[in-house]
């Protein structure tokens, strides 16, 4: 017997669009590219041959267009994983869950999506300017823990050699990091020979949680130096974000294609950072767009 999504589980509006992003089914492309910022989708849209619909819903906007030949949706998720966790399930459903029966469908659609973002770079080979491809991502946001699955789909040796290195084993303040891979074929695919392929720790905050101190002490403030050297079987951490260990984890959980590649604009060992980087990440844009 098919499950039976309530209301209160899947709330869909009046006009038959998914509660946050106000999208209908029709609206969303097998293709989607992710960014934080709602000012960035009409600049990847601008490089579509033809648009089909612009949706606004808080920091979420969506447009569906044509781009050589390939219908893409971008869409903007704001900044965090607790908001991925929201565009995830909702794009999820808006493929696979029949809104007039609220069933899952027969035949589900595995979505592939790729987040353009920015970053920090944590190592001396990641300047200001790189392009970042996140083969493998560190959630320290705990999002994935809350779903059944997690250690299926998770690296758990990665996780207890960094947890055994950052010193949090025991330590009940501590995160519960989670360890995921990206989809290893869209990775190779946009990561091309142009990018460093890159293990991304997403944090749950801009400050604190990234080692950063303004006027409230920090609890362990040799925390990136412990992130900066800590290797395994060949990886090393490599940039900071906020949202790629939730798009990879949900991804794997719901049988979704996902990767993020992200543009250094501050690098926290050199304490350099680029403010003016606007005009530089539409070529990271035009890339993705020409890979996925």
């Amino acid at each position: 017997m098919k499950k039976k999504f309530a209301a209160s589980e899947l709330i869909i509006n009046n006009d038959g669009s998914v509660f946050h992003l106000h999208v209908r089914p029709e609206q969303l492309a097998d293709k989607i590219i992710l960014v934080g910022d709602p000012g960035r989708v009409p600049t990847v849209a601008a490089h579509f041959d033809n648009q089909e619909c612009d949706i606004e819903s808080r920091e979420f906007r969506t447009i569906t267009g044509t781009y050589k030949g390939k219908r893409i949706s971008v869409l903007s998720t704001g900044i965090g994983c607790d908001n991925i966790d929201i565009v995830m399930n909702e794009i999820d459903a808006l493929a696979n869950i029949d809104f007039n029966s609220r069933e899952e469908k027969d035949e589900l659609r595995s979505l592939e999506i790729v987040r353009i973002g920015t970053c920090g770079g944590l190592q001396p080979y990641t300047p200001v300017g790189t392009f970042i491809c996140s083969v493998k991502s560190v959630g320290f946001d705990g999002l994935l823990n809350f779903y059944q699955g997690r250690n299926d789909v998770c690296d758990l040796a990665f996780e207890q050699a960094l947890l055994q290195h950052l010193g949090w084993t025991g330590n009940m303040c501590a995160p519960a990091p989670y360890v995921i891979d990206a989809n290893a074929e869209l990775s190779d695919r946009i990561a091309g020979n142009d990018m460093v392929r890159g293990v991304t720790v997403a944090c749950g905050g801009f400050f604190g949680p990234q080692g950063r101190q303004l006027r409230v002490p920090l609890t362990d403030p040799h925390q990136n130096e412990k992130i900066c050297s800590f290797e395994y079987n060949g990886f090393r951490i490599t940039n900071f974000e906020m949202e790629s260990s939730a798009l990879a984890g949900l991804s794997r959980l719901m049988g979704h294609r996902a990767t993020t590649c992200c543009m250094v604009i501050a690098n926290r060992v050199a304490g350099e950072a680029n403010t003016g980087y606007k005009n530089q990440i539409d070529d990271l844009i035009q890339t993705v767009l020409d890979r996925i």
